[in-house]
């Protein structure tokens, strides 16, 4: 990285803003860009006030490919203008986890999936902490790695959490790399389920013999992978014992290099659901790769509660038990949410959808959901589709539907008045924030927020 490099940032998110303070601290000259105005990114821009920063905001002039290297935030699209642009000019493009990655001097463990890595990333960081290892956890809506790669030495370990938008530009693999699951999502942004299950496999993609792959037996997609790894592997599993971790009877083991030892009896996790319990399969295994003993893969797995917005108890109210579910932005996701619970159910439900089918959600809320309570831009599609759901299955009238617009306030409401006692009211939307919130985690502390306002009685 030399002093008088010239870089074009795009997208002022959370890694835009980590990656120009880093570049430059470092003397880098560095203009950033974003669609949105000054005014709506006055925070950010603030934080950054003590660098010789340019700004280009509210488009992406062709000035930006005045740069000897173009880094792309993970939510700015691969196919804009600019970006095709660069290519026809041979300027190169990266991103914060691409110059993480060549920066880092620790072995790197990459967790992938639709479903699941943030859960799965931060068991495996408990779980070598446990084992007496210093590590480093990067997670999707924690502190971007970059800030934290000058405090890394070879001694340490770093788990981190990959999404599809991270991998497409990564020209380097994670020492250790586990894909989870791969089912439709963010088919608004990458076209196609080719595309997408493309960018997540870059994470096996320059493995060599001496890296780890951890894959999912049961999921129809990763299944398939297994002649691609080219280094060592284990698979992690619920319905067969393989090597890596499945279960016996009530109990997690794992198995390899040979051997095999329990973990834990299956009664001791507290985390809710059999999506769940694959991504603590998940962790043991790579904790297992890593070099982790069952003992710290236990302490772990039977301590971990769960992460905010991802099946969160938020609190009782009248004996009705409310949870936040608000990472819930894919179908997929609320099916995995509803299949956890068997008490009656209200679904809040809504967001903005990502082109993705809602047939299979709408055919298990008609047997699951005894209200549903709709928001935001996608609350004609879902309706529309539990409605087609409810003919298919001869079910009328269940669930009973009820429309907040684009009025959360009023959306917890309605699920408070219907709510009887035992009831969970599931805050577990199907779709993505960005109708009316600027991320999954704005949208879980609003929801928060209005549950612990309810009254009692």
């Amino acid at each position: 990285m030399r002093e008088s490099q010239k870089v074009s940032i795009i997208g002022l998110g959370r890694e835009g803003v980590a990656l120009a303070r880093f570049l430059a601290q470092r003397g880098v000259t560095v203009t950033v860009s974003d669609l949105k105005t000054k005014k709506e990114l006055a925070e950010r821009i603030e934080g950054l006030s003590e660098f010789l920063i340019r700004f280009e905001l509210g488009e992406h002039p062709l000035s930006l490919l005045d740069a000897d290297v173009i880094y792309v935030s993970p939510g700015v699209p691969q196919d804009i203008p600019l970006l095709v642009e660069a290519r026809k000019r041979g300027i190169p493009i990266s991103s914060e986890t691409r110059l993480f990655f060549s920066l880092c001097p620790a072995p790197i463990i990459g967790i992938t999936g639709s479903s699941g890595k943030g859960t799965t990333a931060t068991l495996v960081a408990q779980a070598l902490q446990a084992a007496g290892r210093k590590t480093y956890l990067g997670e999707n809506i924690g502190f971007p790695l970059i800030e934290k790669v000058e405090e890394i030495d070879p001694e340490t370990i770093v788990v981190a959490e990959l999404s599809s938008f991270q991998l497409e530009v990564l020209d380097r693999s994670p020492h250790i790399a586990s894909i989870l699951n791969i089912r439709p999502n963010h088919l608004d942004r990458h076209k196609s389920m080719e595309a997408y299950t493309a960018a997540k496999l870059n994470i096996l993609r320059y493995q060599t013999a001496g890296d780890w792959a951890i894959l999912n037996k049961d999921d129809p997609i990763t299944s398939q992978f297994v002649d691609r790894c080219k280094g060592g592997l284990l698979l992690f599993s619920r319905k067969e014992e393989v090597e890596g971790a499945f279960i016996r009877g009530d109990k997690v083991f794992i198995r390899w290099g040979g051997g095999e030892e329990e973990v834990c009896p299956k009664k001791d996790l507290q985390l809710l659901g059999e999506h769940n319990l694959e991504n603590i399969l998940a962790a043991c295994a790579i904790s297992a790769a890593a070099g982790a003993p069952p003992e710290a893969m236990a302490s772990a797995c039977t301590a971990f509660k769960g992460l905010e917005h991802r099946l969160e108890f938020v609190r009782e109210s009248n004996g009705v038990f409310y949870y936040n579910d608000s990472l819930a932005t894919s179908p997929d996701r609320t099916i995995a949410a509803l299949e956890a619970f068997d008490r009656p159910i209200v679904l809040l439900g809504g967001g903005r959808n990502k082109g993705l089918s809602l047939e299979g959600l709408a055919d298990l809320i008609v047997q699951k959901v005894r209200y549903l309570v709709l928001f935001g831009e996608q609350a004609t599609l879902l309706e529309e589709a539990v409605r087609k759901a409810q003919s298919r299955k001869r079910t009328r009238g269940v669930p009973v539907i009820k429309h907040a617009g684009d009025d959360l306030a009023k959306a917890v409401n309605l699920a408070a008045q219907v709510g009887r006692p035992g009831d969970v009211v599931l805050f577990s939307p199907a779709g993505s924030s960005h109708d009316m919130y600027r991320d999954f985690a704005e949208r879980g502390e609003h929801f928060k927020d209005l549950v612990r306002k309810l009254k009692d009685g």
